[in-house]
């Protein structure tokens, strides 16, 4: 295994680290581990990490990395690994032995592996089954909702979790395709959707809005954070801090909103006023960083 062929190239990372103010001894949840760039750089300064995926690849990976990285890192004791949904945050925690923690790490969204990795399926630029699974043990893939939903299920599902402005055209196109032949692949649907939008913003290819409404329904994303930050306020010590990174309005709306709801119950405060976003330089190095956006609470 390659690991500089980077797994997951973690965004808003030294920021992240900043907010989280890692001291040494104390225990953070890393809720998304990924690649285990942000597990790697607060076990670095010393703090002992959760770190909870739905992903077993994503487990094993890191693992194996941060073995190679850091010589006499215990498994167990520095380091825990878990599978599970961070919806489950708080069970997940008092499970393996993390009840008070000092930080907490949402980085929500896809990571680099997912996309690319052809047979995961989230990509339109890589032929493959139309999967989109995170967690493989879920039981409906993008392919069964591509194939089964009706016209305005679909609808519904491309304006609500894609904001994307060519929902019917897109519906329709595909409710007319698979009448055809069912579609089976990412390319098959990327070509479907390219028909039927009439222009392409600038930059952006015609299905990434509908691709990123299918994996969100697929993972019940934006119902999990909904869940899951009341649960990991829940789990802080006094100054504690949760630091979420959101990739695209849908999410970032419901974290601030969830942020000014805890503030005014008294929970704590609002540390970052305005979200803070990845500079120039991280962009270039990183395109994937562009749209990412780190909020950070404090807990009273």
């Amino acid at each position: 295994m390659d690991n500089k062929k980077t797994y997951h190239t973690s965004v808003l990372l030294q920021e992240v680290i900043e907010n989280l103010s890692i001291r040494p001894g104390e225990k953070y949840i890393d809720g998304t581990l990924g690649g285990g760039g942000h597990t790697y750089e607060i076990l670095r300064l010393g703090g002992k990490v959760l770190g909870i995926d739905v992903d077993t690849e994503a487990l094993e990976f890191t693992e194996q990395d941060l073995r190679f990285k850091i010589k006499d890192l215990r498994i167990g004791t520095d380091l825990v690994l878990a599978r599970g949904n961070f919806k489950d945050i708080d069970k997940i925690a008092k499970a393996n032995g993390f009840d008070t923690v000092t930080g907490i790490l949402l980085d929500l969204g896809i990571s680099g592996h997912h996309v690319d990795t052809a047979e995961r399926g989230f990509s339109f630029q890589k032929e493959a089954y139309l999967d989109m699974r995170m967690d493989k043990s879920l039981a409906v893939t993008a392919g069964d909702l591509v194939n089964g939903l009706t016209k305005n299920e679909l609808v519904e599902l491309f304006t609500k979790f894609g904001e994307e402005g060519f929902a019917r055209q897109i519906s329709n196109a595909i409710i007319n395709a698979r009448k055809v032949k069912r579609i089976e692949t990412t390319t098959e649907l990327a070509q479907v959707i390219k028909k039927a939008v009439p222009y392409s913003r600038q930059g952006i290819h015609p299905a990434t809005k509908a691709f990123q409404a299918l994996r969100i329904a697929v993972n019940d994303e934006l119902n999990s954070i909904v869940d899951a930050l009341p649960k990991a306020v829940s789990l802080l010590t006094t100054g504690g801090r949760l630091a979420i990174i959101t990739f695209h309005s849908l999410e970032d709306r419901i974290v601030k909103k969830l942020f000014i709801e805890f503030e005014e119950k008294g929970w704590g405060t609002i540390v970052t006023k305005k979200p803070i976003v990845p500079t120039e330089v991280e962009i270039e190095a990183n395109n994937r960083s562009r749209s990412s956006k780190l909020r950070v609470f404090e807990k009273l």
